[in-house]
């Protein structure tokens, strides 16, 4: 009877020393729960949705095992422990809140020996998002400009979505024109190269095959004027010669 009385006690206490915090719809919120690891080491941490019992977290989000998070306690995504655990820092972290995150929540830090956790409570609030909303005279102005549009033009949406249209497609357009651009000014480039370069060594093989033309010329014509002189040569030594025999034979007779 004394045991349940105390817990009940305990359990009164726990819940009058509720942090408030506050939040708003899509945003992230931060609980703040931290230990003293210098007095007693790493030890093992949930977090509670709801109020705490006396021993244990009844409805677990997350819990810790010294410096790891216990492997399948994460119940979603959204509970993350960004904090430095092996400084003691085991906040919880609710990502991208809503409405239905609204109630308690509860940071049980598990302390050896008897009723020696250390407990923290929290009362979480959740705002809905404020609503954005176009100011009356741009409704206005865009409701007079589509009524003085005729049936055969464009109304102001379209004209609107054309001119974006537009902007998205006109630099790629550009683009692609540059590049088109680019890509026949390398083909006419290489042509270009290409057939000067054909020209060149059509152009050096004709000349090569001239000069060895000429050459030839050359040859021939020194070797038709040896010939020549080869043969006028031996004329002129017959001749001498017959003239010779001539003079000896006519000195002989008497």
């Amino acid at each position: 009877m004394k045991l349940l009385l105390l817990l009940a006690v305990l359990s009164v206490g726990e819940g009058d020393n509720s942090a408030r915090v506050a939040g708003r719809a899509g945003d992230n919120v931060t609980l703040s729960c931290h230990y003293n690891v210098t007095t007693n080491g790493f030890l093992s941490v949930c977090w509670n949705r709801g109020t705490l019992s006396a021993f244990k977290c009844n409805n677990p989000l997350i819990a810790v095992d010294k410096l790891r998070v216990r492997e399948g306690s994460r119940v979603s995504s959204r509970y993350q422990l960004l904090g430095q655990l092996h400084q003691g820092n085991v906040s919880l972290t609710i990502l991208n809140v809503t409405e239905t995150d609204t109630g308690p929540y509860g940071c049980r830090v598990d302390i050896p020996g008897w009723f020696n956790d250390d407990k923290h409570h929290f009362d979480l609030t959740v705002d809905s998002a404020p609503q954005t909303t176009t100011s009356g005279n741009s409704e206005t102005s865009t409701m007079q400009t589509t009524d003085t549009h005729t049936a055969g033009h464009m109304n102001a949406t379209e004209t609107v979505l054309s001119s974006t249209f537009s902007s998205i497609i006109r630099p790629e357009s550009s683009s692609l024109t540059v590049a088109v651009v680019y890509v026949l000014f390398g083909l006419i480039v290489s042509t270009t190269a290409s057939g000067a370069a054909i020209l060149v060594r059509k152009w050096m093989g004709l000349h090569k095959v001239r000069q060895q033309q000429q050459l030839n010329g050359s040859v021939q014509f020194s070797l038709s004027g040896l010939q020549s002189q080869s043969r006028e040569s031996v004329v002129d030594n017959i001749y001498e010669r017959e003239e010779d025999v001539n003079t000896v034979v006519y000195e002989s007779c008497p």
